[in-house]
């Protein structure tokens, strides 16, 4: 187990009273879920994500795929565009209340609900990609899971991936932390991306990702810190020359069932969004490793240069990031947990 019983802090404690009263709950979901009658379809309402996470999209279908052929059709799975909410709050406050069973929703948009999940913002906490995974399928990610079920009145499905963020710039090869000095390197709007970022050494300036294009063309700044596809998608590469394979953070993202709505399903029906749910979330996981593949390939063919970095250097160069936030998260003997 990656929480050692030994670290005494209130969100260790509270985490674990979460995981014992949602196993409590789920044990009497099924005692109170409605059947269906004879002929009556389920409707379920699932939001599309923006065609900028079309992985997220393949896993929506894997949902829809499995639900509909698994219950012989007794479930319909109705798609809605995420266009149609204003905002990633908006999106998850109709899940809360019920007006949609399903969605895939960004970290980043769930913090101010639950800070826990912020642990995932530290830098160079993951060794890979495939790191993550093993921790957020372990009991540290599922406790988290059961504290986003508190607090939005969901089902937990699983956790995925819109790849890791990598550092680019067009001034020069990034392969130390001193190799920062002084770069201009536009980063996420969050706290402990800044915070990372100032300790790296670098001018860490945030701002919002439809400014970034302008303010590169223009000069502004030298680089930024985002994933392959959004440097490939955003057409950094006619400006951007080097890519440094920093890793420094997942993009992560939850997949969640509105659990107003699973408490009315027959059970046969809830076990099968359960299953559905994890086909969707490996579908997601599968695409966009296929994608972040093809991806660096295409950026490679466009001239940018990648350089591999030793990941252990840039760790100890942002401990001054650990020690600011340890104890929002359980502790630097929790953190040291992971990066062991």
């Amino acid at each position: 187990m990656l929480i050692s019983g030994s670290v005494k802090n209130k969100f260790i404690f509270l985490l674990t009273l979460f995981l014992i009263f949602s196993l409590s709950c789920n044990k009497n979901k099924k005692k109170s879920s409605a059947e269906v009658g004879p002929g009556q379809k389920i409707v379920i309402k699932v939001v599309r994500p923006k065609e900028s996470f079309p992985f997220y999209c393949v896993g929506i279908e894997k949902f829809k795929e499995v639900l509909e052929k698994e219950t012989k059709g007794a479930v319909k799975v109705e798609i809605i565009p995420e266009a149609q909410f204003g905002s990633e709050e908006q999106k998850f406050l109709s899940l809360k209340q019920g007006t949609i069973e399903a969605s895939f929703i960004s970290s980043s948009g769930l913090a101010d609900f639950v800070p826990q999940i912020k642990l995932f913002n530290l830098p160079f906490l993951f060794r890979s990609l495939d790191h993550f995974y093993q921790v957020a399928d372990g009991s540290i990610g599922q406790l988290i899971g059961r504290l986003i079920e508190d607090k939005l009145n969901c089902i937990f499905l699983g956790w995925t991936s819109a790849g890791v963020r990598n550092v680019w710039n067009n001034k020069r090869p990034v392969l130390k932390p001193d190799d920062l000095e002084g770069l201009k390197i536009r980063v996420r709007d969050n706290p402990i991306v800044v915070s990372t970022f100032k300790a790296l050494g670098a001018q860490s300036i945030p701002g919002a990702w439809s400014e970034l294009y302008t303010d590169f063309q223009q000069g502004n700044i030298d680089g930024a810190e985002t994933t392959l596809l959004m440097l490939l998608r955003g057409r950094f590469y006619e400006g951007a020359k080097y890519v440094s394979l920093t890793n420094h953070l997942v993009e992560t993202a939850v997949f969640l069932f509105s659990q107003d709505k699973y408490q009315k399903l027959p059970p046969y029906v809830q076990t099968t969004v359960l299953a559905a749910g994890r086909a969707g979330i490996l579908a997601s996981r599968q695409a966009e490793a296929k994608m972040s593949a093809e991806t660096w390939a295409e950026l490679k063919e466009k001239g940018l240069k990648f350089y591999n970095i030793e990941k252990e250097v840039f760790r100890k160069k942002a401990q001054p990031v650990y020690k600011k936030y340890a104890d929002h998260f359980g502790g630097l003997k929790l953190i040291g947990q992971i990066t062991k």
